[in-house]
């Protein structure tokens, strides 16, 4: 049984941090890209930070960047995002998604291109 288990969420003030864990079962992870995403009421949900497979490199989206980073451990079949100066803009529900690499650079940027998905954790940030 495929499953990807998010933790790490939490309510936080503005400056603040959070770390997100999502650890994957059911699936040779490391042939995988993983994804961060999130999403608010009402709204799409959008991919935010992406981890390609093995030293395949990492690209966020200019919202999160030089706050979050991204990383992922093929050991412990597990992602971790890491958000710094949490802003009250960044509250949502967090989700990772996981997608089987299928070679070249793809686009991989819509909740249609993975397979797999967590069932989210919820960030807010709030004084």
């Amino acid at each position: 049984e495929v499953q990807l288990v998010e933790s790490g969420g939490g309510l936080v003030q503005p400056g603040e941090s959070l770390r997100l864990s999502c650890v994957a079962s059911g699936f040779r992870f490391s042939n995988y890209v993983m994804s961060w995403f999130r999403q608010t009421p009402g709204k799409e949900r959008e991919m935010f930070a992406i981890a390609m497979i093995g030293n395949g490199g990492t690209e966020y989206d200019d919202s999160v960047k030089d706050r979050f980073t991204v990383s992922r451990d093929d050991a412990l079949n597990a992602v971790f995002l890491q958000m710094n100066s949490l802003k009250p803009e960044d509250t949502a529900m967090y989700y990772c998604a996981a997608v089987e690499y299928g070679g070249g650079c793809p686009a991989l940027e819509q909740p249609y291109d993975y397979d797999y998905w967590g069932q989210g954790t919820q960030v807010s940030v709030s004084s």
